[in-house]
């Protein structure tokens, strides 16, 4: 066991670095780009007089000028001034699951056998890449027991996006026009409750038990009628309270002839044990940019691998990908007959596909099951000390006793003790280089806080960020001026007016638009 240390002396470097447009010279060049041989030019031209005017350039881009070293020196510098998932432990951005990426992946998706691809070549030059995403396919299968699974979804919401739209032909196909309700429950993620929304479906949400925290299933049973068109709904919800009504829930909505879709964006603590097949879902997505350890938010893209039962499959999104036995090839396969078309271009974030292959295969099917045994057992740990040690904390539903893989922690008590909030906890951990996140608005947890530990921390890791909230928490009481002020430590201090972050119109996305609402230069 090593030392369990705070890092009370961290400070995050601050660099007052420039907007890259702003470091811009005119005539600087990062690159020289050599002229065409005479030889080649000869044969072959110069790669411009052949273009239509149409597609040449009348006035060079507004790209900044910049060398190469300056380059260098300002992203690092922005770096430094930045708390990544590499740098900290990386446990407090609770339903994200930012369990630690292995980087012999980065290697794999950083060949030129997967760069330099392109979507629209020919299939006869692929067959690697289409065989990596055939071979996912089957060992996500087997996780879930879905029959066929489809890559387009770009990540959890769209591929909740995808099983709306699933839904909603799959009931327009059978001349089930009055089906226009979906139900959910209120803390599954918010977007199991947009997406069917913005499909034209009338959504009602079923609250928890205020005892338990489980779906409230009277509630439930008087929302399921012959108009459900289907469920949507994550389990465990971000309470990581898992559903003991699961399976009773699925059963009432077939009995009325709706579909049953599964968010399992928490499935970090029940993947390779608990089969969405076996609790009666009919489709449902993993996130493997979460799950399955592809880097994610700004570490890069995600991908909602969506999987259906057999009955479902003729409605998937166009193509997937099949293998042909006969001519021992693999192809796209557009001819679904029902196919709901296609929910982005082409196929997937081919990437995160190879990330996710490269796990599963790497640790096989028992360490599959270990990873969910050991973020349960993580969490567990976590949860007991957190209760027993940081003052002014509390837990969500506290009589029901057990979480899987997070906990969605409450300081109620704090705020009233002290009048601190969480907001307050927060910027405090960002000095001892800690990341701590609230939850998915609206709070219908007061004050509240959200921890995944994940497979990927030891003891001491986990022991670390609890001495961080123990310390936060104890200068809440004791210090409070000091919590109230913080961060004191980071590249930027308390912002105290924060009503720009939330005005739209004083926005600036870009630096054109920057330059547009504030005409500086």
């Amino acid at each position: 066991m090593g030392i369990v240390k705070l890092r009370k002396n961290f400070h995050e470097a601050k660099w007052d670095e420039p907007i890259i447009f702003e470091l811009s010279t005119p005539g600087e060049r990062g690159i020289l780009v050599p002229q065409v041989e005479k030889a080649i030019e000869k044969e072959v031209g110069d790669g411009l007089s052949d273009l239509p005017p149409h597609m040449i350039r009348k006035e060079l881009p507004k790209l900044p000028e910049i060398s190469q070293n300056r380059i260098l020196r300002h992203y690092l510098r922005l770096s430094q001034e930045t708390l990544g998932a590499d740098i900290n432990i990386d446990i407090g951005q609770g339903t994200c699951t930012m369990k630690y990426s292995p980087k012999i992946n980065e290697v794999f998706v950083r060949s030129p056998k997967v760069t330099e691809l392109h979507p629209l070549q020919d299939e006869s030059t692929v067959q690697g890449a289409l065989e990596i995403m055939y071979k996912l396919d089957l060992l996500l299968r087997k996780l879930s027991g879905f029959d066929r699974f489809s890559f387009q979804p770009g990540g959890g919401s769209h591929a909740i996006f995808t099983m709306a739209s699933i839904i909603y032909k799959y009931h327009k196909i059978h001349g089930n026009d009055h089906k226009t309700e979906i139900i959910t429950t209120l803390l599954s993620h918010p977007s199991d409750a947009a997406a069917p929304k913005v499909k034209g479906f009338n959504v009602i949400d079923i609250p928890p038990d205020p005892e338990t925290g489980y779906p409230d299933l009277e509630a439930f049973k008087e929302a399921v009628s012959e108009r459900t068109a289907g469920l949507i709904i994550c389990n465990p919800e971000d309470t990581e309270i898992f559903n003991p009504y699961i399976k009773e829930m699925t059963e009432m909505v077939h009995e009325v002839g709706g579909l049953c879709a599964y968010d399992m964006a928490n499935a970090n603590g029940i993947i390779g044990i608990v089969r969405p097949v076996d609790l009666g879902f009919d489709m449902g997505f993993y996130n493997l940019h979460k799950t399955f350890s592809s880097p994610h938010g700004c570490g890069g893209p995600g991908l909602g691998a969506l999987g259906v039962k057999k009955e479902l499959e003729p409605f998937l999104p166009v193509p997937v990908v099949d293998y042909d036995d006969k001519n021992k090839r693999y192809y796209l396969n557009y001819d679904l007959p029902y196919t709901i078309g296609k929910v982005r271009e082409f196929y997937g974030v081919f990437p995160v596909v190879v990330r996710a292959y490269a796990w599963i295969m790497s640790l096989g099917e028992e360490g599959i099951k270990e990873v969910a045994r050991v973020a349960v057992l993580n969490n567990n740990y976590v949860m007991t000390r957190i209760l027993k040690e940081v003052k002014g904390v509390g837990i969500s539903f506290p009589k029901t006793k057990y979480r899987v893989s997070q906990v969605r922690y409450t300081f109620e008590k704090l705020a009233k003790d002290t009048g601190l909030t969480i907001e307050d906890i927060i910027r405090r951990m960002v000095d001892f280089g800690f990341h701590l996140w609230t939850s998915h608005h609206p709070w219908i947890i007061p004050e509240p806080f959200t921890i995944e530990p994940t497979e990927s921390y030891s003891k001491d890791d986990l022991d670390e960020y609890i001495e961080g909230l123990k310390t936060a928490a104890q200068e809440a009481y004791e210090k409070p001026e000091i919590v109230k002020n913080a961060p004191h430590q980071s590249a930027i201090h308390k912002i105290a007016d924060i009503s720009m972050l939330e005005d739209p119109e004083k926005w600036a996305p870009t630096w054109r638009m920057y330059l547009r609402k504030y005409g500086k230069k």
